[in-house]
């Protein structure tokens, strides 16, 4: 393992309007994979951005030991660059070429160095990411966006970077694509830090650094390991904070029966000083005593009160916020056995191809079926999705489709009007609900207070998504088929697992785009569609590698 790392000592940052994101953070990354989780707007991509030196700290030092580099989630390339371009061999491939045919100018040997083996080395580990075909002279405006990420990582690798920090790198990529990537990054022997919401490839790190409330906090294992241990924390706070609560209650109790004692003793005392005929001097003296005593038993039951108060309070800020969402959906239930569509003989060209080959592609979804689709990027599934939504027609097939709204979801999340709050949202897509029902529905997709008054335009990717969630599935009347194309792409964890939780109480049929394992088994997809080579053909679920 390498001995590259990354410190960062009192970290500071805010942005231009001064809302802070660090504060005097402090951290060391040492080598091997580093998975960095926390929900989004915590600060992950722009602590990277940080680490790279793409923005300035505001305070605080950062220290990187090694050569570095940086892949963020959307690179800022332009299309007319070539490959050879991007991968930055450009320059020694025409050196090169140059020397090769005679031309011995002393520059061209400067610009080689020791990379004379450097389309060697190039192809190899190109190949290494499913890329090896690729032409160095091919422009970047003709690659999918997962070749785009793939390109841009052996990039980096042939830098020779010491340190590696990469921001979502599986967005975009296909099944066969992130295994790819898995086994390259397995292979790193460097000091990566890695953001991403892909558990497949979090359960490959050596760590995981857990980013909340501006603080970090390092676990030893991968993210299952991780999960684990949460867990395990969430349960001792949980049994903390119903042992603090029944302390409370004790000491409450007990300071109530001090009162009540005290209360009787003084009542039986000055009963007593009466018959007893004492002077009034005497008898004020031990009334003041008592008042006194009494006075500072009730201080100290006070006092455990406050205390057990406080530990209560500490239990409850140790309680991690496991926010679910919480659904009850009985008009979107579809018979089973019903046929949602129908599509038989399909055929949709995009340019001058033909996306689907031979007699077309042939799709029945009946109710209430739990559907992945899958395939290499580019083989057509979005296409294929806005034909099932009505969205597009294709140039030649039947199709039918059963009485029932078709709900689509796709990669952009551009159904709702981003101008508008989150509330008028709803009331849009279900004005005959009334407006205290749609505060408590929305509060079952974790929009609560002000939350509900945002615009959609100023939300985070993962709320964005619950907004939309919201959204289409109490709209009047309810889908009975859902589409969603990549929808976790872009959302943190906690995001993915609302959304889990969304999915596993639709009672319609659904069909969905993801190369997530993990997340297609969580929402119990029973069937499995694989397009690819224009043929859409039943597969079983693939094994884990």
């Amino acid at each position: 393992m390498s001995d590259a790392f990354i410190v960062c000592s009192n970290l500071s940052f805010s942005w231009p309007d001064d809302t802070p994101v660090f504060q005097d953070l402090s951290l060391s990354v040492p080598g091997g994979r580093t998975g960095l989780v926390a929900p989004n707007g915590a600060g992950k991509s722009t602590l990277l951005k940080l680490i790279a030196g793409e923005l300035p700290p505001g305070g605080g030092s950062i220290t990187v030991d090694g050569v570095l580099g940086y892949l963020p989630q959307s690179l800022p390339l332009t299309g007319d660059l070539t490959v050879a371009q991007v991968l930055g061999i450009a320059p020694i491939l025409t050196a090169i070429e140059a020397v090769e045919s005679g031309d011995v100018d002393e520059n061209h040997f400067t610009t080689i160095g020791a990379d004379w083996d450097i389309e060697e080395r190039t192809r190899a580990q190109l190949d290494r990411l499913g890329l090896g075909e690729l032409d160095f002279t091919r422009r970047l405006d003709t690659l999918s966006g997962g070749q785009v990420v793939s390109l841009g990582l052996a990039a980096r690798l042939l830098a020779r970077a010491d340190v590696l920090l990469l921001d979502e790198p599986t967005n975009n990529l296909d099944l066969e694509a992130r295994h790819k990537l898995y086994d390259v990054l397995e292979d790193w022997t460097g000091c990566l830090l890695l953001v991403s919401h892909d558990r497949a490839l979090l359960d490959r790190m050596n760590r995981i650094a857990e980013l909340d409330g501006g603080e970090i906090r390092f676990y030893g294992g991968n993210f299952t390991d991780y999960d684990t241990a949460v867990r395990a924390e969430r349960e001792i706070a949980q049994k903390n904070i119903r042992n603090a609560e029944q302390n409370v209650k004790r000491e409450k109790r007990e300071m109530q029966q001090a009162r009540e004692r005290a209360g009787r003793r003084a009542g039986n005392a000055a009963r007593n000083l009466g018959n007893a005929g004492l002077p009034k001097i005497f008898a004020g003296t031990m009334k003041r005593n008592a008042q006194e005593s009494a006075g500072k038993a009730n201080e100290t039951h006070a006092a455990r009160v406050s205390a057990a108060k406080a530990r209560l309070d500490q239990a409850e800020r140790a309680l991690r916020d496991e926010q679910k969402i919480s659904l009850d959906l009985p008009d979107t239930n579809v018979p089973a056995g019903r046929t949602v569509f129908l599509g038989e003989g399909l055929h949709v060209r995009h340019g001058d191809r033909a996306l689907f080959a031979g007699d077309g592609v042939d799709l029945a979804i009946r109710g209430p079926e739990r559907i992945a689709l899958t395939g290499p990027n580019g083989s057509g599934k979005s296409t294929l999705l806005r034909v099932l939504s009505g969205e597009l027609e294709p140039e030649g097939g039947r199709i039918k489709r059963a009485e029932g709204r078709v709900a689509y979801l796709s990669q952009r999340l551009d159904l709702l009007d981003p101008d508008r709050t989150v509330a008028d949202n709803l009331a849009g897509f279900a004005p005959a609900i009334p407006p205290a029902q749609r505060m408590n529905l929305l509060a079952r997709f974790l929009f609560r207070g002000s939350r509900v008054e945002l615009p959609v335009g100023a939300l985070s990717g993962g709320e964005r998504l619950r907004a939309t969630l919201a959204c289409v599935l109490f709209a009047e009347p309810a889908p009975q088929l859902l589409l969603l194309d990549e929808p976790t792409n872009n959302l943190d964890l906690v995001s993915v697992g609302q959304l889990e939780s969304a999915l596993n109480a639709y009672q319609g049929a659904f069909v969905v785009v993801s190369h997530d394992e993990r997340f297609l088994a969580e929402i119990k997809v029973e069937r499995r569609l694989r397009l690819a080579d224009g043929r859409l053909v039943e597969t079983a679920a693939p094994e884990s590698r």
